[in-house]
């Protein structure tokens, strides 16, 4: 038993250059500290090109050293980025105890890490910070761009093989399953996300987890899928009919279809993010479903399956910038019935 399909198109705009920061003092220009320590592992990642399970970089305003265990060692001098200097973590205090004022990442110390620092380092001023690094992940590089295309690549080629693998008895844990394989198959290092995979009513679910159900012949089916490639994320969703769909399936699939297109077409460097979800908004109103939206119109994409901006109208308004990945991505879920999203990424170029 085979059914027919209906997928988003693709496609992203042309990009220029990078913001990723030129010099260690750009980021205590940003930060306003003399140096700033760097916990997150996905953006010690990002500053140093290596990829760890726990470990440090420090950053003052001539050189950037990341601070590892012996297991680590050997592996951050290969793939570390030029100018990036290795140092045992053991020896982190003493050199955290010569900064005078030093920003740290709040949002991923914990209180007592805080605590001991405070208590150990004596002559230094800890200041904490937020968002620092995770600003400059907003605009990618070409390389950057390159891996995210390598990863979009793969997802469209996940969704487009939907179609072949919707056959008797096979059921949303199955399918999810399916698709984990490709990926790897593919060329992906994992995927970006577990994939929502939801047949029927469970397509009114936005953050559906799959289950056991079988696919139902006639029933709708929606796919959220992203592929990871070099650490970099994808992240699309499209929506399939297995029967002649119903009027009121057809209305939903074609507002939500010009709400996005309406979006993607308002997307350009320094439109505010709060800007483009009140325009997929008033397309959907236009239609009466706006009450139906129950999510924001989309997010930055990178590194992070969510990174940077939010585009909603309840977050805080911010500009897009040049080389920003982000999702477009309005959803119409009526409860008990079905739900229909459409969701590509786009590169901020214009």
């Amino acid at each position: 038993m085979s059914f027919p399909t209906i997928v988003a198109n693709f496609a992203v705009s042309r990009y220029p250059e990078c913001m990723r920061p030129k010099k260690p003092s750009d980021v205590l220009a940003a930060a306003k500290t003399t140096g700033f320590l760097v916990s997150n592992l996905t953006n010690i990642r990002y500053l140093t090109g290596v990829e760890l399970s726990t470990g440090f970089v420090l950053i003052k305003p001539r050189n950037m050293t990341l601070f590892v265990d012996g297991r680590y060692t050997e592996a951050a001098k290969k793939g570390r980025r030029r100018g990036v200097q290795i140092a045992s973590i053991d020896t982190l205090p003493k050199v955290l105890s010569k900064v005078r004022l030093c920003g740290f990442e709040s949002e991923d110390v914990t209180v007592e890490r805080f605590a001991s620092w405070k208590r150990k380092i004596k002559n230094t001023k800890f200041v904490q910070k937020k968002g620092i690094v995770e600003e400059f992940r907003r605009s990618k590089g070409p390389d950057e761009l390159r891996h995210f295309r390598e990863a979009q690549v793969i997802t469209q080629k996940l969704i487009a093989s939907v179609p072949k693998r919707l056959k008797r008895g096979v059921s949303e844990k199955g399918l999810a399953e399916l698709l984990r394989r490709a990926a790897v198959d593919m060329g992906a290092d994992e995927l970006s996300f577990d994939p929502i995979v939801a047949f029927g009513e469970n397509s009114a679910l936005p953050h559906h987890h799959p289950t056991d159900r079988i696919l139902k012949k006639g029933e709708i089916v929606q796919i959220d899928i992203g592929a990871r490639v070099n650490g970099y994320c994808a992240d699309q969703s499209a929506v399939f009919f297995t029967g002649k769909k119903t009027a009121k399936q057809t209305e939903v699939l074609d507002a939500v279809a010009e709400a996005k297109a309406a979006a993607i077409e308002a997307v350009k460097v320094g439109v505010e993010t709060s800007e483009l979800d009140l325009i997929a908004r008033k397309v959907l109103k236009k239609y009466k479903l706006e009450k139906y939206f129950v999510h924001s119109l989309g997010h930055g994409v990178g590194l992070d399956i969510h990174e940077g901006v939010t585009l909603s109208c309840k977050a805080k308004p911010m500009k897009l910038l040049k080389n920003e990945v982000i999702t477009i991505e309005p959803g119409v879920y009526i409860p008990g019935q079905f739900g229909i999203r459409l969701e590509e990424e786009v590169i901020v170029g214009r």
